[in-house]
């Protein structure tokens, strides 16, 4: 992702479980499965980033 690219909470979350539904369907090919496990990889530590963040802006702002 890049600095000018904003970061979405909700799109990741509903990529995520779009993928989930992929990954579920037992028309889905191993290689497609393979490849939605790496994004969904992807995703989920763009979340916990975000997630890492907004936490560390509440602290700071309750210190104040």
């Amino acid at each position: 992702m890049s600095n000018t690219e904003q970061f979405d909470y909700k799109k990741a979350i509903e990529e995520l479980e779009a993928i989930a539904s992929k990954v579920e369907d037992p028309q889905t090919g191993i290689d497609e499965i393979d490849k939605y496990m790496k994004r969904s990889q992807e995703l989920i530590a763009q979340c916990r980033d975000y997630l890492r963040g907004a936490r560390e802006s509440l602290l700071d702002s309750s210190e104040v």
